[in-house]
């Protein structure tokens, strides 16, 4: 068998339907649209439209609250910082900071700050200044010997050449 010689099984593939082709095609004169109305015509763009009555959408209660001053911090997990101490990313003995996080490459896209959670194991002695952090995760780097401090707020993300 050659490539120039593969076909699919006879009756695998249709050819499509061509609609207002004439009334011989079977779907020739309306094209399959039926006959007058805004529907029939072309531009039509009536989605949530019910025919003057409020719509669905409309008729349902709001629900939630979205609170423009949200704080959006980026999680960190101290067993994710573990593994980049371990691959030599992250110099234990210096203090850890967001920018040294960042360039880690452990954090990227820091809007208001870094939070450290307490998923995983730190066995690694560190000092870490995050915006904020949780109090199992402050528990799990002080077992370790290390100490959490909290930065009041993030320095802007900076790309530095």
């Amino acid at each position: 068998m050659k490539l120039n010689e593969l076909a699919d099984n006879p009756g695998a593939t249709k050819n499509r339907r061509r609609i207002g082709r004439g009334i011989g095609s079977g779907k020739g004169k309306t094209g399959g649209r039926g006959v007058k109305g805004q529907k029939s015509r072309s531009g039509v763009a009536i989605k949530g439209f019910e025919g003057g009555q409020m719509p669905l959408y409309q008729r349902l209660p709001k629900r939630g609250f979205n609170n423009i001053n949200r704080k959006n911090f980026v999680a960190v997990n101290i067993g994710r910082l573990q593994e980049a101490i371990d691959a030599k990313k992250i110099d234990a003995k210096k203090a850890i900071t967001i920018a040294v996080l960042q360039e880690a490459g452990v954090v990227n896209g820091v809007k208001d700050g870094v939070r450290l959670l307490a998923t995983g194991k730190l066995k690694s002695k560190v000092t870490i200044e995050v915006s904020g952090a949780s109090a199992a995760a402050q528990a799990a780097v002080e077992k370790a010997g290390g100490k959490v401090s909290i930065i009041a707020r993030a320095e802007p993300a900076e790309a530095s050449a």
